[in-house]
């Protein structure tokens, strides 16, 4: 069994026991949440699928950390100028796991 869920905007494929990153979601490590945005659910033999979403779908989801992404290095450069300029970023992610899909 597995779901597509819409978390912060974007569409992740889930099924019982997967860890998935997202965009930092505010709550404390161990915090249970209901992502109740879903988009498809599939069982194996029947498939339902959302206009847009799935009536009273929801998949059950536990916080297990936040932690943050491999920097992105942004370096812009202006030839001839004696112009650079060196930037960095790091996102926050939330690392969620996946414990039960709800019809």
């Amino acid at each position: 069994m597995y779901a597509i869920v819409e978390v912060s905007g974007k569409q992740y494929k889930v099924a019982p026991d997967d860890v998935i990153e997202v965009n930092q979601i505010e709550s404390n490590d161990r915090n249970k949440i209901a992502l109740d945005k879903v988009l498809l659910i599939s069982d194996g033999s029947k498939v339902d699928i959302g206009q847009p979403y799935v009536e009273g779908a929801s998949v059950d989801a536990e916080i297990v950390e936040q932690v943050k992404a491999a920097k992105v290095i942004i370096f812009k450069y202006l030839r001839r100028k004696d112009s650079h300029k060196k930037t960095g970023h790091r996102q926050k992610l939330t690392k969620l796991l996946i414990k039960k899909i709800n019809k």
